[in-house]
């Protein structure tokens, strides 16, 4: 009877361990960085709370020197950044097959955490900008087991998409990574997203044309690819959805009878392949540690007319239907924008609710007017400048143009993030060929213009702004060379005219701090009020006269025309 009693009592004593590390464990896990739909869009969540990520991508090699990085992190920390994002490469980590080094890894963390700074890493596997430079020595020596892919010209120094030993070596190592977090940095969540591969696809060829893809080639379509075709027949990307129309629409067939022969057909081909690829390394990792998942794509050119121009079956915005279908471990594809027309593209990627991210693009005032836009105009988690370590002016940090915004950035994040989740919030990106723009918000009708008002001495070049409907009747605006109106939406009798205007910060708490109130001179953009009145205009306005931001909030009230 008493060794009865004993066993059960050591059985429960084990049932209540289980339990408890059971508990502890699920607790963990909520725990972990993650993104979460909440209200309207979807957030990056750190510690329980909404994250905006106010970041930079290091160069490429930077991160792979402790001593090259000491005098950064600093400057880093003094330019408002809240994250960094730093290259992990595969031949760094695994110098030998299945001995691992994570000494820069560990540096990293130790570094970023001194400066109260986050991380996102960026698996350098088996591409990066689709060549395979970061593959370890023992898998660039052994073409045998680690195939490359081909062209008509010859072998690429870029291994075959098709090769199951070259996707499960990258799997194990990048989980071998992910293990480490967690065991390091799992109740610290310093690295709070990663980045799978770096800009993938085949260059000089619409696809590899090694014996393993030919085969793959000739092989039916995935049903579950086919699937997502049916069901998504109306939305697809107009590009895809063309080169299946011109099949039939094909339900069933090789890769050729569903989607055609020539360059596109092929792209799609790669791209599927790419993205499982891609998408089994991600899963690998996420068993060990299940962290928010990116990859980023290497955006057409205009001057590239066929896939091989720029990589082929990347996830460029016209086969992103493609990508969707066969990675669901990817939770974002980001665009790495070095062009222009940042908004066009940025849209191309931007879903409604769900997560967007920009990992690379520029930094100065470009970068600032972009951020504004990434994060206010598309909900973004966040905007990241490519070669941060080398693109602030470090002579005059307090005026690096990037810097500014950033700052402002930080002040508003609470308020940036609680409207995200609203759709009550703006923004705009304006120079001399977009001069201004019309944005419906909180009941009113906005217009954001480069500053011309009065007393202005020229037109800017360039002019950005953010603008929340924070209340009735109440915003809040940040601006730059920026001129922002007021009138009724719908168009009415009412003009809308400026309660009140005052100008300030947010402290470090959150609470704003009031400056100058606003009047007078400082609210006048133009005095011919005859014609203001029969626009239904007073003439005032937001004004942001100078390239330096400066935060307002203002109070709108109507009064009607006469009858």
């Amino acid at each position: 009877m008493k060794t009865t009693t004993c066993s059960n009592l050591r059985r429960l004593s084990a049932f209540l361990l289980l339990s408890l590390f059971t508990f502890h464990s699920s607790l963990f896990a909520a725990e972990l960085p993650r993104l979460e739909k909440r209200g309207l869009a979807t957030q990056l969540i750190v510690d329980g709370q909404p994250f905006l990520a106010l970041a930079g991508e290091l160069h490429n090699s930077s991160s792979t020197s402790r001593a090259y990085m000491a005098p950064h992190w600093p400057r880093l920390a003094a330019a408002h950044l809240n994250t960094v994002l730093a290259a992990v490469p595969w031949d760094v980590i695994e110098p030998a097959e299945g001995r691992f080094d994570f000494t820069l890894v560990d540096h990293l963390i130790a570094d970023a955490r001194a400066h109260d700074l986050r991380l996102v890493l960026l698996w350098f596997g088996s591409w990066k900008n689709g060549l395979s430079h970061y593959a370890p020595a023992w898998v660039k020596a052994d073409t045998a087991r680690f195939p490359r892919a081909r062209t008509a010209q010859g072998t690429l120094e870029i291994l075959s998409v098709f090769s199951e030993a070259n996707r499960d070596a990258d799997a194990r190592a990048y989980a071998a990574l992910l293990r480490h977090l967690r065991e390091t940095d799992g109740d610290r969540h310093t690295v709070i997203m990663m980045q799978v591969q770096n800009e993938v696809g085949l260059h000089a060829d619409a696809r590899d044309r090694s014996a393993l893809a030919d085969a793959a080639w000739a092989q039916p379509v995935p049903a579950a690819l086919l699937d997502h075709l049916r069901q998504n027949r109306e939305t697809l990307a107009p590009a895809l959805r063309a080169l299946w129309r011109d099949t039939g629409f094909k339900t069933a067939g090789t890769w050729a009878d569903v989607f055609g022969r020539g360059p596109r057909a092929e792209e799609a081909f790669m791209a599927w392949h790419y993205a499982r690829y891609t998408d089994h390394v991600a899963a690998a990792g996420k068993r060990e540690h299940a962290l928010p998942a990116f990859v980023n794509a290497w955006i057409v050119q205009p001057s590239d007319e066929l896939p091989g121009e720029y990589p082929s079956g990347g996830p460029q915005a016209h086969v992103l239907d493609l990508w969707r279908a066969a990675a669901p471990h990817i939770d974002i594809f980001a665009p790495d924008v070095y062009l222009p027309n940042f908004t066009q593209i940025c849209a191309e990627y931007a879903r409604p609710g769900a997560p967007f991210f920009v990992p690379e693009s520029f930094a100065g005032e470009t970068g600032a007017a972009n951020a504004f836009v990434a994060i206010g105009r598309f909900g973004g988690l966040g905007y990241s400048p490519f070669g941060i370590d080398s693109r602030l002016d470090e002579k005059n940090l307090a005026d690096d143009p990037l810097v500014r915004a950033y700052a402002i950035l930080s002040q508003l994040a609470p308020q940036i993030l609680a409207q995200q989740t609203r759709d009550n919030i703006a923004a705009v990106s304006l120079d001399p060929q977009n001069p201004s723009e019309r944005i419906k918000l909180g009941g009113y009708d906005l217009k954001a213009a480069l500053f011309t008002g009065w007393r202005a001495k020229g037109v800017p070049e360039r002019a950005y702004g953010l603008i929340l409907a924070t209340g009735p009747d109440e915003f809040l605006a940040v601006g730059a060379n920026l001129q922002v109106t007021f009138a009724t939406d719908p168009a009415g009798d009412d003009t809308v005219g400026l309660a009140q205007v005052e100008e300030g910060v947010f402290d470090a708490s959150g609470k704003w701090i009031p400056g100058r109130r606003l009047n007078g001179d400082e609210i006048m953009l133009d005095y011919d009020l005859g014609t203001q009145a029969a626009a239904r205009q007073t003439g005032t306005g937001l004004r942001f006269s100078s390239p330096q931001p400066a935060i307002m909030r203002a109070k709108l009230y109507r009064f009607p025309q006469a009858k």
